[in-house]
């Protein structure tokens, strides 16, 4: 009972999975922001929409819908969300010259 807190009447139990959600927000978006870097500028477009699309999965609404749709969630897989990021950020540093890119961004604005 010491981890629950009433609002009009509803319980909310804390269960410490609010700083995950909000870690998974912020790289969610970090990713999401890469895949938006390298989809405008470079020469790999593809390579963007495949980063847009793996951020997707930080994001708790689209987890929402893939439990609903495909019976399976993505925040129980915290090891594949790992993973995942470390591919993106190796895939965007290295083979995707984020540093580069960014650079030509800053000069087009």
């Amino acid at each position: 009972m010491e981890n629950e807190k009433k609002f009009n009447g509803a319980v909310a139990v804390n269960d410490g999975s609010t700083a995950l959600t909000i870690i998974s927000w912020l790289f969610g978006i970090l990713f999401f922001a890469i895949g938006v870097v390298n989809t405008f500028w470079g020469n790999d477009a593809l390579f963007g929409v495949f980063i847009i699309l793996l951020s997707l999965i930080y994001f708790v609404p689209v987890n929402d819908i893939l439990r609903k749709i495909a019976g399976f969630s993505i925040p129980r897989m915290r090891l594949v969300k790992i993973l995942v990021g470390l591919f993106i950020i190796w895939a965007a540093m290295g083979v995707g010259e984020l540093p580069d890119k960014v650079e030509m961004m800053m000069n087009d604005l």
